[in-house]
């Protein structure tokens, strides 16, 4: 139990159901749809599209989603809708644009969006009720507006140079040149116009008709190669997957399969688990550095391998064996950082991204955990603004490098960040859960997890735990570490580096069996809250 003399909050504790989400406005959506019969999957999905609406720079219907869900009594289901690239996009057709690079604004970095393709899919196969009711509250945030909240306020704030590139985006997100103020209400028509459509007709509205025409028509005049064919294929990109876990600690922890990085959170946790559990505690600078060397190990493999395998072999058993592991491990040395790797260096997604992640568990004991994203703060800033939709900007984590096995061709899906965790013991799900932020993922979801089951911190505590990751060859710290520890760190040859923007921000869930409860926690890094009853 956490002392109640300091600042904090305890978790939140429920028995019929519970969500957690970043907005508190999508943790109540996602209660109502529970009350009203909906089960856990039609209240992520209706959370998710109210963040779509209020989390406008995280999330929205023009990005991507995954989703692990564990129907009662069942087994783990998972689901990748990731878009892919146009069936025109080849690195000689992006030269031939006068393309070099791949640009985080350009038309090149937007995938076809997946999310809605995605939770047509989710909601068909497993939930209760329809999308003409799950959609409601965020139509309603949309046609009526919502304050902004401090960690959108402060995001909006540090993308308006983004926004500024992209006319449309200017006249809809920024008020003579900013970002609205904190606490003023915006709203977004165009968007309740698309999100009224997709209620009523499902994706379809999306991948076909007059949204699909938009967004083509605003990629085509940026310089883009899509078509409204590859919308229109894009309807049925989400697909049900086959899950990947590892044995941790008398649990299995489960991930989403590659194009997803969820491989490398069960990479370092896999590695971690080859050492014993340090006597300093979760703070302490040998549980730091070891986390570091892990993770360290776990990004190079992703940046050498990690792609598409419908079109590149990623080699998921060899880098979850138990043997490469333990090979692993052995390299980590307590007194002293490892010398410059030498496999690839640090990946070009090197900036924090923002995404949505959350988790929902109701009545019967169904648990979904779910994450959707725009990837870097509203995406590549191009909006179709007929339609109301913030394109992501996906594609920037192609490479037009030929023989990578991440470079960009024709209806390929690119490195992706986001990854939905779940964590399972005898056969039943006992934590959804995720660390939203991009490239910290990995490093987010072991951490919580190590906090969480090896260190014995309580659910909230596991969540706020000050945060560091390996980046760029030096470790970026938030600002609630002490100063002894950075020293430490940095005499064992770490080069330790403060950060503005916290890394990512997560929310879990344990279903705890025993005593018949539910126990939340949501990240105080970002605006959201857990709520149960």
């Amino acid at each position: 139990m956490r002392d109640l003399h300091l600042a904090g909050r305890s978790p939140a504790y429920g028995t019929h159901g519970m969500a957690a989400t970043s907005m508190p406005q999508a943790t109540f959506a996602a209660l109502e749809i529970l009350r009203a019969g909906g089960n856990a999957m039609d209240a992520a999905i209706a959370a998710c599209a109210v963040q779509c609406v209020i989390e406008p720079e995280s999330t929205g219907i023009g990005g991507d989603c995954f989703c692990l869900y564990v129907p009662a009594g069942s087994t783990v289901i998972a689901l990748n809708g990731s878009g892919r690239a146009p069936g025109a996009a080849t690195p000689e057709a992006l030269r031939a644009t006068g393309a070099t690079k791949l640009e985080n604004t350009s038309a090149h970095s937007v995938t076809v969006p997946g999310a809605i393709s995605a939770w047509e899919l989710l909601n068909r196969s497993h939930g209760k009720l329809g999308l003409d009711r799950i959609l409601q509250a965020a139509i309603h945030y949309a046609e009526e507006g919502f304050p902004i909240t401090p960690r959108v306020s402060a995001d909006w704030e540090a993308s308006v140079d983004k926004l500024l590139k992209n006319p449309a985006s200017a006249r809809r997100f920024l008020t003579n040149g900013a970002a609205p103020k904190l606490g003023a209400r915006f709203r977004q028509p165009e968007l309740a116009k698309t999100l009224r459509a997709i209620a009523a007709r499902g994706a379809a509205a999306f991948y076909q008709g007059e949204v699909a025409a938009d967004i083509v028509a605003t990629l085509r005049e940026a310089g883009g190669l899509h078509t409204e064919e590859d919308f229109a294929n894009g309807q049925s990109v989400a697909e049900f997957v086959t899950p990947i876990s590892i044995p941790w600690r008398g649990m299995e922890v489960y991930q989403c399969p590659p194009n997803g990085s969820g491989l490398h959170a069960l990479q370092i946790l896999g590695t971690l688990a080859h050492l014993p559990t340090p006597e300093g505690g979760p703070l302490s600078v040998t549980r730091l550095h070891r986390h570091i060397e892990a993770a360290r190990m776990a990004y190079r493999d992703r940046d050498a391998f990690l792609a598409d395998p419908a079109q590149v072999n990623v080699p998921v058993e060899k880098l979850l064996n138990a043997d490469y592991l333990k090979r692993l491990a052995r390299l980590i040395r307590d007194d002293a950082a490892l010398p410059e790797l030498p496999a690839p260096g640090e990946s070009d997604l090197n900036k924090h991204k923002d995404t949505v992640y959350l988790c929902v568990v109701d009545k019967d004991g169904n648990a979904c955990s779910f994450i959707n994203s725009l990837f870097e703060s509203f995406g590549s800033g191009i909006l179709a603004e007929k339609s109301g939709v913030m394109l992501q900007n996906r594609g920037f984590g192609f490479r037009l490098q030929e023989g990578h096995p991440n470079c960009i061709a024709p209806n390929k899906r690119p490195l992706h960040t986001i990854i939905p965790g779940m964590v399972m013991k005898n056969g039943r799900a006992i934590m959804p859960y995720g660390v939203m932020g991009g490239r910290y993922q990995p490093m987010g979801h072991s951490y919580f997890l190590t906090n969480y089951f090896e260190f014995g911190l309580d659910i909230q505590e596991a969540i706020d735990l000050p945060r560091l990751m390996p980046q760029d060859g030096k470790v970026q710290v938030e600002r609630g570490f002490s100063g002894a520890v950075i020293d430490q760190l940095n005499r064992l040859g770490h080069v330790c580096e403060a950060i503005d923007k916290p890394h990512g921000g997560g929310q879990a869930i344990f279903i705890d069996h025993e005593k018949g409860c539910l126990v939340g926690g949501s990240d105080p890094r970002k605006d959201g809250c857990a709520m149960g009853y």
